[in-house]
């Protein structure tokens, strides 16, 4: 991520005249605030366990090209490790309000984002519902058609693992 400083000085007058591209989001306080000068991916919610706990619920986020976010307002980010992440994720939070923002994991070109914080309209729309298996036992997943993924779609494209020795 970038500071929308140095996008803009990068781009000079580009970052006024798109504007129909620039999708703006925030924490609930303000003390985090972002754009995105960019494609977003449609949502995807997420039904694990660390997910859940993260969020008080499942989690619905869409994701953006790493280059294509720029914090607007980071006075309040604080980044801490997702402890069970499989990517060696990091997610980043506003310490002033605890918004839950962002999943950024390090080997991937995109960041992940909250789609609860962007501001409206997105245009986005739900795409499918990751690691099913893990879905809390309060809830029962929506009958809406959407692809279902017992893990999440990388995961489950992995090869088998043998034993462990």
């Amino acid at each position: 991520m970038i500071r929308r400083e140095q996008l803009a000085y990068a781009l000079g007058e580009f970052l006024v005249v798109g504007h129909a591209l620039i999708i703006a989001g925030r924490c609930l306080c303000g003390a985090v605030q972002y754009e995105v000068n960019g494609p977003l991916r449609d949502v995807l919610i997420c039904h694990c366990e660390e997910c859940r706990r993260w969020h008080g619920h499942f989690s619905a986020s869409t994701a953006a090209r790493r280059e294509d976010l720029a914090l607007v307002e980071d006075r309040g980010l604080r980044w801490i490790e997702s402890p069970h992440s499989d990517a060696g994720a990091r997610r980043g939070f506003c310490a002033d309000c605890g918004s839950s923002l962002f999943w950024d994991a390090p080997d991937r070109p995109t960041v992940s984002i909250a789609a609860g914080t962007l501001d409206p309209p997105t245009r986005l729309q739900v795409a499918a519902h990751w690691y099913v298996s893990q879905a809390g036992d309060y809830y029962d997943l929506p009958q809406d058609r959407l692809p279902r993924h017992e893990l999440s779609a990388e995961r489950e494209r992995e090869p088998p693992r043998g034993p462990e020795p």
